[in-house]
C-alpha cells in the first residue's frame, strides 16, 4: 500500500554524514509504522516496518551482526 508521507516529517540518522543528502531517513506513519527511505531519491518511496522490527534492525546494525 502506498502512503503519501509528509516532506517535513523525515528525520536523518545521526550517523549519516552531511554529504549532500545521501543518507537514509525515517519517519513514523499515521499507522505507527516506521518508514525508511533514500533521501536522494524519495520518488522511490519508502519501506515501512513495525516499530519492533525496526528496532531489531537498528540493534543488529549497531552490533555489526547484519
Amino acid at each position: 500500500m502506498r502512503r503519501d508521507l509528509p516532506e517535513a516529517g523525515w528525520q536523518k540518522s545521526s550517523y549519516s554524514p552531511d554529504n549532500g543528502g545521501q543518507c537514509v531517513e525515517r519517519q513514523t506513519t499515521s499507522e505507527g509504522l516506521v518508514a525508511a527511505g533514500d533521501s536522494k531519491n524519495r520518488s522511490l518511496g519508502a519501506h515501512a516496518f513495525t516499530a519492533e522490527i525496526w528496532q531489531e534492525f537498528i540493534t543488529a546494525v549497531a552490533k555489526g551482526t547484519l
